[in-house]
């Protein structure tokens, strides 16, 4: 019997693939900490055999080539592709047999890279499955931008061309295992589904159900910004990523935490929102692990920054560190657990009002404040409250000097991005309210707003 294991990093909006016939396996776009793959192949018994990539990744740091090397395995990865390192080169129509009865056919699939790779698993006992990685999602497709504006319109077309291409060769009844759409900002929109076939998306899937340019002008017009960490993923795992140390990092005394955060270092508090507007290290950040941690540190993040983590506990840290080597972030200063009281030293904690819209409006009756809206650009266009300024979280830290002085409240959709926006105007000097709140009790609250 032929299993197919998820693998979902859930943080990343990814999916990667564990398939095995019960003594040997092979994996599909594996995350940078491998351990995660050896641990469950183990657990099934399963010699890995090889490992395919779909393209080369955007969204994260591959756990390809360490896992390759750490098993032995046959690293597939598209001829075509400008790599580093020693690979086993594979091509559209190449046929790779996994054991006594997988069969793996490469199916070239351009769109959201110009290289991608769709991969078809055809076994004795059961329909087709697709591995789709960014072409063909559930209800969607990979985005086609990731490279620059100046390859969109070529990318877009392809990715039309391409999922008619599969689809047309594949039964209705062919399983779908894509490696994005489930959170991922390479996904050019997001569903709720779970699983699907060819038969399904041929009913839901704008790419297949639209015209050519009335899905290409519906796509785009949808596109939004990307985390800007995505512009390092490419180029990292071209040259071949090493594999990974989760070693504890060591742990920080005040005075340290302090020298760090006066010299311009992130010095980041992971836990919740609400703990950290109760108390935290001044001049720290807060990138709570109970929300898109990796994906927004990364977006903001100057490239290079060193990184500290704080934390409750050494899990909590251990959690983070994890999160962050998926997106290239391999090295951890220092870190620190336990109480704020304890990271502070001598020192007075730092403080802010958590609030609600409902307090926003009463607030507004009796003395000018200002409200800063951190959603991206579509979020603010659909609609926002009257007289707010407006500044996307992931552009904040290069636009500081068009967030007035004074008292600053601060909201996004449901309050997480709300708390790091928070967190850099504390650190900049800024008198905050962070509004832990759903966007939608605005109008409730009787706020006036601008469609």
């Amino acid at each position: 019997m032929i299993q197919i294991v998820p693998i979902d990093t859930p943080t990343l909006g990814d999916r990667s693939y564990l398939v095995g016939d019960g003594t040997v396996a092979f994996v599909v776009d594996p995350q940078r900490d491998i351990d995660r793959v050896l641990d469950l192949a183990a657990r099934h018994g399963l010699r890995i055999t090889d490992v395919f990539e779909t393209h080369i990744h955007n969204d994260y740091v591959t756990g390809g080539l360490a896992l390759a090397r750490a098993t032995g395995a046959a690293y597939h990865v598209n001829a075509a592709d400008p790599v580093s390192f020693d690979r086993t080169p594979i091509r559209d129509h190449d046929v790779v047999e996994v054991g006594e009865r997988m069969r793996v056919r490469a199916v070239a699939t351009p769109g959201h890279t110009f290289t991608h790779l769709s991969y078809v698993l055809e076994t004795p006992d059961r329909a087709p499955v697709v591995f789709t990685g960014g072409s063909l999602l559930f209800g969607s497709t990979g985005r086609p931008d990731l490279l620059g504006p100046s390859h969109t319109d070529e990318l877009v077309r392809a990715q039309y061309a391409s999922a008619h291409r599969l689809t047309g060769g594949l039964p209705d009844d062919t399983e779908i295992c894509p490696t994005h759409g489930f959170g991922s900002f390479c996904s050019a929109t997001q569903s709720e589904a779970e699983r699907s076939t060819i038969g399904r998306e041929k009913q839901v899937n704008p790419v297949l159900t639209q015209d050519e340019e009335s899905y290409v002008e519906q796509l785009l017009a949808g596109l939004d910004a990307f985390p800007a960490y995505y512009a390092h993923m490419g180029p990292a795992n071209t040259a071949g990523p090493a594999a990974v140390d989760l070693a504890e990092p060591r742990t920080a005394d005040p005075a340290e935490l302090r020298a760090r955060i006066d010299a311009g270092e992130w010095v980041v508090d992971l836990r919740s929102r609400t703990a950290f507007a109760a108390g935290h290290l001044a001049g720290s950040l807060n990138f709570g692990l109970d929300g898109s941690f990796a994906t927004y540190l990364g977006w903001l993040i100057p490239w290079g920054t060193p990184v500290s983590l704080l934390g409750d506990t050494p899990e909590q840290v251990a959690e983070a560190q994890r999160e962050l080597v998926r997106i290239g972030i391999d090295r951890i200063e220092s870190s620190a657990t336990g109480e704020p009281e304890a990271w502070s030293g001598a020192a007075p904690l730092g403080t802010f009002p958590r609030a609600s819209f409902t307090d926003l409006a009463a607030v507004r009756h009796h003395r000018a404040v200002t409200v800063l809206d951190v959603r991206r650009d579509s979020e603010w266009a659909g609609k926002h409250v009257d007289g707010a300024v407006h500044v996307p979280l992931h552009d904040l830290l290069h636009r500081l000097d068009e967030v007035p002085r004074g008292e600053v409240w601060v909201h996004c959709k449901s309050g997480y991005r709300a708390s790091i926006g928070a967190s850099v105007l504390a650190a900049a000097g800024h008198r905050v309210v962070v509004i832990d709140d759903q966007f939608d009790q605005a109008e409730n609250a009787g706020l006036p707003m601008t469609a």
